[in-house]
């Protein structure tokens, strides 16, 4: 009687057990199902200003002599100089430094009662970061090297640049006597992978490794003659997974024995359907030249595209002979010879009906060395850039003039008009030592000399341009030339990107944060 009372009593238990689970479960059920919630009201919260940052290049990746005393990539001390100029709203104190990569030197530090900063000869490549308590400071930086003899010859001079995870360098070749070294700059805190593509005249290039772990605050240079070799044209495309990078290409050529040419190829537009390139100043050339202008195009996307190209010289549109409808295969590299075009100082319009990417190259034809009768020649890349205004630094020890495109503004198919504008020549602490009226026609460009904006150029820090409207917008850029016995040296400079002022965001709690708890 006791075993069957027991089993008995076991069972029921076990039943109840069972009935207890299920009901438990039912019950987190009807816990866990959605319920009405009552709207949160949203409030609006004012967004600090983001440190105005801009990467500058370093020293030049020297490659090994390729012979004795002259012949050598640099005979002569390359020297680089690294001028910054901050410039704070009104009335507000500025905070900025000059660091090095590594964050552990710093070389200046601009203030509020001099906003400007100067390295000669860092160790590397330099971060340049700005703020302010009561807006976004305007902050641009330039990084000029200069090499007067060897194969290194020429002037490499460019805007520093804001770290971002897509970039275009358009320029630069690996055919023979040429050389391309990619330089990817790490300023964050993190590993940044850095995806590479390459293109060139037959398509994409297939490297040995496409993906490049660049260390933080770190700098790794690629030699693309090696991972792309015998490539004539060149158009490299990064993009980051995870972290922001600054990236350029330091492009060199030799014709023998002879320089023929040094630059840095800086990051220029993403694909679009119009692409402005501006401080496109050309020299007189012949249309067999071997150092005529040359316009760079890449059509990144599959299929085949037509690119109209439009020159606005100083007296409006130029024809281009031969070379203004330009049949575009996707995916490589097409280079149109602009040999013959009068020398002037040009904007460069092109338009296509799918994205493209775009640069000019033009040149400086020197004097023969004394051992070799071909001239020494230099050459500077122009990059296309947004149309807008900007703040631009001049590249120390240089001869320097503003190049300004009066192009349609927007979506719009033509310009019409004038374009009207103040140029404010700015000194220490970003003071304004002289202001000047310009007015441009449309569909054409005007440049003036630094020495002729009404102050000493060796006082001046920077060049702010105020001008645009709705119908038509300025592309510009700053020219820097040196003159030395054997010839010219130039190189181009890209105006730094307005900085948005703070902005007030709308913020609400999230109306399912904690149920369920």
């Amino acid at each position: 009687m006791s075993g069957v009372w027991l089993g008995r009593v076991l069972r029921t238990a076990g039943a109840i057990v069972v009935v207890a689970a299920t009901g438990a479960v039912v019950l987190a059920g009807t816990r866990l199902a959605p319920v009405p919630v009552p709207p949160v009201a949203s409030g609006s919260v004012d967004v600090p200003p983001a440190p105005a940052t801009a990467v500058c290049p370093g020293p030049l990746i020297q490659q090994a002599a390729t012979g004795s005393g002259s012949f050598s990539s640099a005979p002569v001390t390359p020297l680089t100089n690294v001028a910054l100029l901050a410039v704070p709203p009104d009335g507000s104190t500025l905070a900025g430094t000059l660091r090095s990569l590594d964050g552990a030197r710093t070389y200046a530090t601009p203030t509020s009662g001099n906003g400007v900063a100067g390295v000669t000869d860092p160790a590397g490549p330099l971060v340049a970061r700005a703020q302010t308590g009561a807006g976004s400071a305007r902050l641009a930086a330039v990084s000029g090297s200069v090499v007067t003899a060897g194969d290194l010859r020429g002037l490499a001079a460019a805007t520093c640049e804001a770290p971002a995870a897509d970039a275009w360098l358009v320029g630069g070749s690996t055919a023979v006597g040429s050389t391309a070294d990619l330089v990817i700059v790490n300023p964050g805190s993190t590993t940044a992978e850095v995806s590479v593509q390459v293109f060139g005249p037959n398509g994409a290039v297939t490297l040995p490794t496409a993906m490049q772990l660049v260390a933080p605050h770190a700098q790794k240079v690629v030699s693309l003659g090696g991972a792309a070799p015998d490539q004539r044209a060149l158009a490299v495309h990064l993009s980051t997974a995870g972290g922001q990078v600054a990236a350029w290409l330091q492009d060199s050529a030799l014709r023998g024995y002879t320089p023929a040419g040094l630059d840095l190829v800086v990051a220029g537009a993403a694909p679009a359907t119009r692409q402005v390139i501006p401080g496109v100043d050309l020299e007189a050339s012949t249309g067999n030249s071997p150092d005529a202008p040359v316009l760079r195009l890449l059509a990144p996307g599959g299929g085949t595209t037509t690119a109209t190209v439009t020159l606005l010289g100083s007296n409006g549109p130029v024809d281009v002979p031969g070379s203004s409808s330009v049949p575009l295969v996707g995916g490589q590299v097409t280079d149109v010879p602009l040999g013959g075009v009068p020398a002037d100082a040009y904007t460069v319009v092109v338009d296509a009906p799918s994205p493209v990417v775009a640069a000019m190259e033009l040149s400086r034809t020197g004097k023969p060395g004394d051992l070799d009768p071909t001239p020494r020649v230099d050459r500077a890349w122009a990059a296309a850039a947004p149309v807008g205004g900007g703040l631009a630094v001049p590249a120390t020890g240089t001869d320097t003039t503003l190049v300004i495109g009066a192009v349609a503004a927007g979506d719009q198919a033509t310009a019409t008009g004038t374009l009207t504008g103040t140029l404010r020549v700015l000194g220490l602490a970003g003071r304004v030592l002289a202001t000047k009226d310009v007015q441009i026609d449309a569909a054409s460009t005007g440049s003036w000399k630094l020495s002729d904006l009404g102050t000493d150029p060796a006082q001046v820090t920077g060049i702010e341009l105020l001008a645009g409207d709705a119908h038509l917008g300025a592309s510009w850029a700053l020219v820097a030339e040196r003159t030395q016995d054997d010839g010219v040296l130039a190189s181009v400079l890209l105006p730094a990107p307005v900085v948005t002022d703070p902005v007030t965001v709308v913020v609400r709690q999230d109306a399912t944060l904690g149920v369920g708890r």
